[in-house]
């Protein structure tokens, strides 16, 4: 086995223990009889963490045969991918997993799992055209991998929007509704600084690139082609230019770790944050200014491509018994009302195309929840989250996230951190 694949076992298996308090990590009977089951998510307290809890509680409480024992994963997908590693390597597996798009390849390669229809099949024939009548097929196509295979089903969709705190754009002379486009974003953040002497921006820097890869694809980059990775193209290097300029030139941007420039944003120490529609809620709840979410900013004359963000669900029980508990409770979690429930404890736009309209649904919801339109209005720009090929998938993104954190803080420059770290990847994809 490869050093960097012992050495991130052993990261993610202290990473595990400690996420999970000491609370036993195998999967058994419950004393009433039910199957207990496991259920592997990502999402911390102020991105979805308590609506897991509460549709997990809730559906312990109607469910006579199933128990689900949630367990959170720090660090984001790599953190659960790397967990994943552990807990395989133990020869343990939880029954349903949270796969983020960017690693729809690596899991589906490396990690054993089931297809849900097959499960559905088997197990309930009576629902057996359920992810054909309440999903389209351009959705269900984001949880297949580069064979075709359909891994899981779309559980959270999201996109990167602009929140925008409108009482200091006005303060500092700005438009209220916001930049339209990436040159824009950065000349109100040196108004806004000049001005007001607070930061103009914020780009969020989770353990992910999902981000990185909007704003460079929006300029005419691409992070993939063919296999290979080719970010650190002409377009490419001039869009991560003028995020580090922000940074580290003009100083108008804050390079912090995402939990914090979310929070700075909320406490009103900088008046743009470029973040996932998932932090609506934890944003809408706690801002105390006039705040409002727009559409992805554009680079001019371009027009934007947004990685479709958020996850899948997979079933990775290898029992009969768990893989039918599995898809009892993800049905309740796909259900109109879990779904709602999802949506307005998150900011996630539902996978299934009937949510938004129903009575039981979203109906009355979004009429009165406007910054939800920003991301449900450019889902016609979504475009697939990157997901490198072959058993480097982890390695790659690391990488990726090294040269972040390099640029940011001008130790390396644009075009020669974004060349090197290319050839570093199509190494390992070769």
């Amino acid at each position: 086995m490869k050093r960097w694949l012992l050495a991130t076992l052993c990261i993610g298996f202290t990473i595990f223990l400690a996420a999970c308090n000491n609370e036993a990590s195998s999967e058994s009977s419950g004393n009433d009889g039910k199957t207990v089951i496991e259920y592997w998510h990502v999402n911390a307290e102020t991105q979805g963490g308590q609506t897991v809890t509460q549709l997990v509680d809730d559906f312990n409480k109607q469910s006579d045969t199933v128990e689900v024992v949630a367990k959170y994963n720090p660090d984001m997908y790599k953190g659960l991918m790397q967990n994943m590693q552990a807990e395989a390597a133990a020869g343990n597996s939880p029954a349903v997993v949270q796969i983020g798009w960017a690693f729809l390849n690596y899991f589906s390669e490396n990690f054993e799992y089931v297809s849900p229809q097959t499960v559905i099949d088997k197990h309930f024939p009576e629902e057996k055209t359920f992810l054909k009548d309440h999903f389209l097929p351009n959705v269900m196509d984001l949880a297949k991998n580069a064979k075709g295979d359909q891994v899981g089903i779309p559980y959270s969709l999201s996109s990167p929007v602009l929140y925008i705190n409108r009482d200091m754009l006005k303060e500092a002379g700005l438009d209220e509704n916001g930049p339209q486009t990436w040159e824009e974003v950065k000349s109100f953040s040196k108004e806004i600084k000049e001005r007001t002497g607070k930061y103009g921006f914020y780009f969020q820097e989770p353990a992910d690139n999902w981000a990185t890869q909007a704003l460079l694809e929006s300029n005419g980059a691409s992070f993939l082609t063919d296999g290979k990775a080719t970010f650190a193209s002409d377009e490419g290097i001039e869009a991560y230019q003028l995020l580090t300029d922000m940074i580290v030139k003009d100083k108008t941007a804050l390079h912090i770790g995402w939990d914090q420039g979310v929070q700075s944003f909320i406490d009103g120490s900088v008046a743009m944050a470029y973040t996932t529609i998932a932090q609506r809620s934890n944003i809408q709840d706690n801002a105390q200014f006039d705040v409002a979410a727009v559409r992805s900013p554009i680079w001019e004359g371009k027009d934007a491509k947004l990685p479709a963000g958020g996850a899948m669900l997979a079933i990775t029980a290898q029992e009969e018994e768990k893989q039918k508990a599995a898809w009892e409770f993800m049905s309740y979690l796909y259900s109109v009302e879990a779904m709602a429930e999802w949506t307005k404890g998150t900011g996630y736009v539902p996978p299934r195309h009937d949510v938004a309209d129903a009575e039981n649904g979203l109906k009355e919801y979004l009429k009165e929840n406007e910054m939800m339109t920003a991301a449900i209005e450019q889902m016609d720009g979504v475009v697939p989250w990157a997901s490198f090929p072959g058993d480097a998938g982890l390695q790659a993104e690391q990488l990726l996230l090294d040269l972040r954190d390099q640029l940011l803080k001008g130790s390396v420059s644009p075009k020669e951190g974004l060349e090197a770290t290319e050839d570093e990847v199509n190494e390992l994809l070769q």
